[in-house]
């Protein structure tokens, strides 16, 4: 089933998210319609604040940018589709690297991140097998970028305090719902149109 995403300005998206245990309710059927709802987004991450539950809980999916053939960056997540159950972050490093982000939860905006080039991370996967490794490239950034969703900080949180100023409208307009978009989203303020 498709979700809809929670827009820019809910709550949801700020908060710190809560670890979970094997037995939570509905975990399986969750992972899929995150799927489900990320791929009909065209999305490469998703994670649980996005649709609404502040839980530790994010899926990623590489694939589209391996379109790329030319980037060895990019093929390198040709079949990267993996869960994330409460991942703990261990380690970032190696050599920072600036890249274009975007967010389904902020559509249509799109800016220069700066993120460290590999990471280290422990998680459990959707079978309830721990993990613990490293991971670099476009998988290190796209882990990053959805980590952060389950620490409450979104991809603009990264940006200087003039780049958010000069965006406050847009977002704000996010918020409102006053933006089109191809997937289903629910606004946190959203005001009827005349």
């Amino acid at each position: 089933m498709i979700l809809p995403i929670v827009a820019y300005g809910d709550p949801v998206l700020k908060k710190r998210a809560q670890e979970i245990a094997p037995d939570h309710e509905g975990l399986q059927e969750l992972i899929d319609n995150m799927f489900e709802t990320m791929d009909a987004a065209l999305g490469v991450g998703l994670a649980a604040p996005q649709i609404g539950q502040s839980i530790r809980l994010f899926i990623v999916d590489g694939s589209p940018f391996a379109e790329d053939e030319e980037d060895e960056k990019a093929q390198s997540v040709k079949d990267f589709r993996e869960v994330f159950i409460n991942a703990e972050m261990l380690d970032e490093f190696g050599e920072p690297w600036v890249f274009q982000e975007g967010c389904l939860s902020i559509p249509n905006i799109r800016e220069d991140v700066q993120r460290e080039g590999s990471i280290r991370i422990r998680y459990f996967d959707r079978e309830w097998k721990e993990h613990e490794r490293e991971f670099d490239g476009y998988a290190a950034r796209i882990i990053q970028h959805e980590y952060d969703h389950i620490e409450g900080i979104l991809f603009t949180d990264h940006l200087k305090p003039l780049k958010r100023r000069m965006l406050k409208r847009r977002l704000s307009d996010i918020s409102k719902g006053l933006i089109d978009v191809n997937y289903r989203m629910r606004f946190p303020v959203a005001k009827t149109r005349r």
